[in-house]
């Protein structure tokens, strides 16, 4: 039984080792967790696009495909799982030596920062060695157990934070989440030359705000154009995922704790498709990075 909460961290934490430096080529990685079969890694070239939407939502949809499955929020300045999986009450607690993750109402097991802020909008002000320790032992010290899958919900963007995470554990690949921009070329040869240089591979590109769903008519308005993380993943020759529409319920329900692929048929079905092409990748397929040079 769970005997002691996690303390926040105050001052300094002594580490063992130095963090990470800039790297040219692929750092040496811990061992994949032991009793998980499968982690992925969802991530984004910038903030802002929908990548917890996306993490929380795959997560979601792998357990209701009766997978045992975990989720990382690693996330240290904007935890937004908690409160997205309907969990921003809980708290973590420790066994021994070991963290051990919160069970959601919807069957995904997570850890996040956000369970030890004293409150949701406290500010995460670390310097980076503070912030790799944290990512470190969301990253080792959790007590999963067997799992299937174990979705790691990734800092935006593909700064130290991003690097952490990629150095400490061994994935089998990483999602690309882009918006339908033109500009989403630019984000994503960003996200894709990082997975290159680290060795891991790129399962695909899913692109979110893809057309807002109009809640009175049912009429599809491309707000931010259209196809740009199609022709992104074309381009760079990764597979293209799916599209996530824009649909204001989505917002409302996400902030009330209910994942989108709970409460909607269409959102079950587009997430159904983007889970099947990940899972045939990883459990069936040979993994060899996106080598094409960008």
């Amino acid at each position: 039984m769970p005997t002691d909460t996690l303390p926040m961290p105050k001052g300094t934490i002594k580490i063992n080792n130095p963090p990470p430096q800039p790297i040219i080529g692929p750092p040496p990685k811990s061992q994949k967790y032991k009793g998980v079969k499968h982690t992925i890694m969802v991530m984004s070239g910038k903030g802002g696009v929908g990548k917890s939407t996306v993490s929380v939502n795959l997560a979601v949809t792998l357990a209701n495909q009766s997978l045992k499955t975990g989720l990382i929020d690693a996330d240290i300045n904007g935890p937004d799982d908690p409160k997205m999986l309907g969990a921003d009450n809980e708290k973590l607690y420790a066994q021994g030596d070991k963290i051990l993750p919160v069970k959601t109402r919807y069957g995904v097991d997570l850890v996040s920062m956000g369970f030890i802020l004293p409150t949701e909008d406290t500010a995460v002000i670390w310097r980076g060695a503070l912030r790799h320790k944290a990512i470190q032992q969301f990253l080792e010290d959790v007590m999963w157990g067997e799992r299937d899958y174990v979705i790691i919900d990734m800092p935006p963007g593909t700064g130290d934070e991003a690097l952490s995470v990629s150095q400490l554990i061994d994935a089998d690949g990483v999602v690309i989440v882009v918006t339908p921009q033109d500009i989403a070329l630019l984000d994503a040869k960003k996200a894709i030359n990082f997975a290159n240089q680290l060795k891991v591979p790129v399962l695909g590109i899913v692109e979110n705000m893809s057309g807002f769903i109009c809640p009175h008519c049912g009429q599809t308005v491309d707000i931010f154009k259209r196809g740009g993380g199609e022709k992104a993943a074309e381009a760079y020759g990764v597979p293209f995922l799916g599209r996530i529409p824009l649909v204001a319920e989505l917002v409302e329900k996400s902030d009330q704790g209910i994942p989108a692929v709970v409460y909607s048929e269409e959102m079950r079905k587009i997430f159904d498709e983007i889970a099947r092409k990940v899972r045939e990748q990883v459990e069936k397929k040979p993994h060899s990075g996106t080598d094409s040079s960008m």
